[in-house]
């Protein structure tokens, strides 16, 4: 074993002085592989920095993977679990009838909110961005321009009033409850209130003219074992991808719906069309960078026959002989690739730093992956092995009494 790595060290040691030796060649060799890799990274950079800056703003409003039900029906408990188990939904809630999802919110007698949107939400929607949250019946979370006009904060509790004519007398009930949360401006910008879905039923209910105690009133007929009934779902995508099968599906339902699917749609297309024109200037300056390699290394082949002639003379096997045009090859392919990197880096702040401010980019990014890198290293050696397997056939060809024919 010992051997072995005492050989495959000498073997390295010659490969590494035969380079510096002959620096200046192989200075032109690793310039043009740089030539080559780095306008292929920063290429590559522009194009996976301007789909994932589109792709993010995309993700980061929660409105591009929503799907609308624009149709009203009436949807029980048992086909909101159903949509939830679909594949392609994130978060679905069931929704009542539009004209009762409107209710005054007050503090005191001089703060409120008049025909407020009282909006069903649960853990997880992706909506409020508020996963440690859960909401009960006497919780409420206020968009920021509801907090703003009723001077409500985290701990405040709000009055939640609603008003209804039943037997031809107007009645009007009201519910105290606990702010736990207000929503950022950016995620909402309506004035509205999100509340748990059984006390969004109880309101529906308390406009229908039933009993609902929690309103402070008696008055209205007993809901005995009245079961849940939704005119529509609040229906989120699990990713952007989802949304156009989500619909779809929707569709088969005979539910007329709405999204944004022609953003998403738009996004994908200047993807695919930026790894089309990418995958064609990449596969041409591989088969070019292919092409000079192969011319390099078997000229410089043909220049150091009588060196690699003296090798075979002191012993050097076929397979050493490859192995030491293998690891020149990819002894220079590193250093491209390192060239390459580096003028990356350069280039992409130069880059950011000339497109980041500009109105038509916005926050413009070129950037690679720690993975994209290493991909591209992968595809460097790979290339440069293929080229030096062509020039080891060569060298391997070489006779040890070559050497001795200028003596």
């Amino acid at each position: 074993m010992k051997r072995w790595i005492s050989r495959l060290g000498l073997l390295g040691s010659l490969a590494v002085q035969d380079l510096w030796h002959d620096r200046k060649v192989s200075f032109c060799i690793a310039a043009s592989l740089v030539a080559v890799i780095a306008p292929l990274l920063l290429l590559f950079g522009l194009k996976h920095g301007v789909v994932s800056q589109l792709q993010n703003e995309l993700l980061s409003d929660p409105r591009n993977l929503e799907v609308k039900m624009l149709s009203s029906g009436n949807y029980d408990t048992a086909w909101i679990e159903r949509l939830r188990l679909q594949p392609e939904v994130g978060f679905a809630i069931g929704q009542t009838r539009s004209l009762n999802t409107q209710a005054d919110l007050l503090v005191g007698m001089q703060r409120f909110v008049e025909n407020a949107e009282i909006i069903p939400s649960d853990a997880g929607d992706p909506l409020l961005n508020l996963p440690q949250i859960r909401l009960d019946g006497q919780q409420v979370i206020l968009s920021d321009r509801a907090a703003q006009r009723l001077q409500a904060k985290v701990g405040d509790n709000v009055r939640l009033r609603v008003s209804r004519r039943l037997d031809g007398i107007n009645e009007r009930g009201e519910l105290n409850v606990q702010v736990v949360a207000v929503l950022d401006a950016a995620r909402f910008g309506r004035a509205a209130g999100f509340v748990a879905p059984p006390l969004l039923l109880q309101l529906e209910r308390f406009r229908d003219g039933y009993q609902v105690p929690a309103f402070g009133l008696d008055t209205g007929k007993p809901q005995g074992a009245l079961q849940p009934l939704y005119a529509r779902a609040r229906v989120y995508a699990r990713d952007i991808d989802a949304v156009a099968p989500l619909e779809r599906w929707l569709n088969q339902q005979n539910i007329e719906t709405a999204s944004r699917l022609a953003d998403i749609d738009n996004v994908k297309a200047i993807n695919h069309v930026l790894g089309l024109i990418f995958g064609v200037i990449a596969a041409a300056a591989l088969i070019g960078c292919v092409a000079s390699m192969i011319g390099a290394f078997l000229a410089n082949i043909d220049r150091k026959r009588k060196s690699l002639a003296v090798l075979r003379l002191l012993g050097f096997t076929s397979p050493a002989v490859a192995g030491f045009v293998i690891a020149q090859a990819l002894l220079l392919s590193l250093v491209g690739y390192v060239g390459g990197l580096a003028f990356y880096g350069v280039g992409s702040l130069l880059f950011d730093h000339l497109l980041g401010s500009s109105q038509a980019t916005g926050t413009f990014v070129c950037h690679i992956t720690v993975w994209h890198g290493l991909a591209a290293l992968l595809i460097a050696l790979l290339v440069a092995a293929l080229v030096a397997v062509i020039g080891a056939l060569r060298a391997i060809s070489i006779q040890p009494a070559e050497s001795l024919r200028e003596l």
